[in-house]
């Protein structure tokens, strides 16, 4: 019986890691930072046990955060300004298959957040990570119509 249960702690221990791919950039200093910031809990999901580097995970990978991704150029996608941290939607994978990913504008490295199953809550997912974030300057911002044509 002692066997059967330290298999089962075993795999537990040793397969029940979330694996995410690392962004290009994870090996970046500040990625680091990021993820030493990352919050315990997201949308009320424990932190996952993750492997690879610049990456964090919530709730079994539902949410993930990839720090160390390509900056975006400028887009026409939606941008919000979130307590001075700008996110920029993927709005074709949303429309797509509904999964939310958010990258940081104006900010190298950039950071990734991918949210899946509860795309209106991605929202406070956001305010959750800004602390993480924000350590690395924002060398721009997003700008909307308006500011274009004034």
């Amino acid at each position: 019986m002692a066997g059967i249960a330290a298999a089962v702690a075993s795999y537990f221990l040793f397969f029940s890691k979330v694996s995410v791919e690392p962004g290009p950039f994870a090996d970046n200093p500040r990625c680091a930072d990021v993820i030493s910031r990352a919050p315990e809990t997201v949308l009320h999901k424990q932190r996952d046990d993750v492997t690879g580097d610049g990456v964090a995970a919530w709730g079994d990978g539902s949410v993930v955060l990839r720090c160390g991704v390509t900056p975006l150029r400028p887009t026409t996608n939606l941008c919000v300004d979130v307590n001075g941290v700008d996110w920029v939607l993927d709005e074709k994978r949303a429309q797509k298959d509904g999964v939310q990913v958010l990258t940081t504008y104006g900010r190298t490295p950039a950071v990734e957040m991918t949210v899946e199953g509860d795309g209106p809550k991605a929202g406070d997912a956001l305010v959750d990570m800004n602390r993480a974030v924000r350590g690395i300057p924002q060398k721009s911002k997003c700008l909307s119509l308006s500011d274009t044509l004034g």
